[in-house]
């Protein structure tokens, strides 16, 4: 008798410990990591396929006054949000702007085209792994001049957490990713 009310009492008390580790551990953790979310938003990355310059450390956007968007096309064949294409020129200059990067009419001009190559949101089977969803486009950067193109990456907006899902936060990622690689070719404007 005694080793039955020991086992109930002992059963019990895991179940209660397991549950205020969950309410207080993972609660916690999740929580912390959704406020991170919120305030970083969705991540930008880029991978060079081709690179600006062969010297990573040059800077060889150097000498344009201002950047274009020119066509991102849908590689998806109409499966890629038309939204997201509609809305990513507004989303990059806005993020030009807030790098400090010029924008001088009749200036030397760098056009920023691309493709979407992989779109995946909330309803494809990724999310069985995790609130991951992510846009991969394939981008130019490309002097309108000439018409050559001076570089290639790969672009990528990517969200992870719960509450940076939706087709706004994956342009906003992509744009953050575009917007990297240029800086990360341009030089640092003077401090004021």
């Amino acid at each position: 008798m005694e080793s039955a009310w020991f086992r109930l009492f002992a059963s019990a008390a895991l179940v209660a410990g397991l549950a205020t580790a969950s309410v207080t551990g993972t609660g916690c953790t999740t929580a912390i990591k959704e406020g991170v979310g919120i305030a970083r938003g969705a991540k930008g990355l880029y991978v060079p396929v081709q690179p600006v310059s062969p010297d990573p450390s040059a800077r060889a956007l150097a000498g344009y006054g201002r950047f274009d968007m020119g066509p991102v096309i849908d590689d998806m064949g109409g499966r890629a949000p038309r939204r997201l294409i509609d809305d990513l020129p507004g989303e990059i200059a806005r993020r030009l702007a807030e790098a400090q990067l010029p924008d001088e009419p009749g200036g030397k001009t760098l056009v920023i085209r691309g493709r979407i190559l992989h779109y995946e949101d909330a309803s494809t089977l990724a999310m069985v792994l995790g609130p991951v969803e992510e846009v991969v486009a394939r981008m130019e950067l490309v002097d309108r001049d000439t018409g050559a193109v001076l570089g290639v990456a790969n672009c990528i907006g990517r969200t992870t957490e719960r509450v940076n899902r939706g087709l706004d936060k994956k342009t906003e990622g992509l744009a953050k990713a575009i917007v990297a690689w240029i800086v990360a070719r341009y030089p640092v404007p003077a401090e004021e």
